[in-house]
């Protein structure tokens, strides 16, 4: 697997995009879903990254800047042909290392508590990450919750 820093600009790209954001608004309540799209992804302060093998991708995730001392995890999302392969845990892995090289001192994410979160719960927690308060510009609900990582 090969991890490239992503301008957004491929179609399989753009595509598994599409069909994430479309995943996240049908797995959530109206209005609890933060997903970005493609402008929101190329906005200041966010990191996109694609997994590849060979010339087929396999999935991405990205990491928006929400202080000198903390990101966030915005959007993780493995493609339906690669699920159980390891290509979630290879992107995490990689946006964590990415938060220790810019000196963060905490990397957060906001999720979902509906059954299709959970395998994605279940390899957070297994990186460390925990349950916790609401940052940034969330509301709290029902429905979402909180996870965060002290590097």
């Amino acid at each position: 697997m090969q991890i490239l820093e992503d301008d957004l600009s491929r179609k399989a790209v753009r595509d598994l995009l599409a069909y994430h954001f479309e995943q996240m608004h049908e797995n959530s309540p109206p209005g609890m879903a933060y997903v970005l799209d493609v402008d929101g992804l190329k906005a200041p302060g966010i990191s996109f990254w694609s997994v590849w093998d060979g010339d087929e991708l396999l999935g991405f995730g990205a990491m928006k800047e929400l202080s000198p001392t903390q990101g966030e995890i915005k959007s993780m999302r493995t493609h339906p042909n690669h699920l159980g392969k390891g290509v979630g845990a290879v992107m995490l892995d990689h946006i964590i290392k990415m938060a220790r090289e810019r000196g963060y001192k905490r990397l957060s994410l906001e999720t979902g508590s509906t059954p299709s979160f959970v395998p994605a719960i279940a390899l957070y927690k297994k990186r460390g990450f925990e349950n916790g308060e609401v940052f940034a510009d969330y509301d709290t609900s029902d429905f979402n919750q909180f996870f965060h990582l002290d590097l």
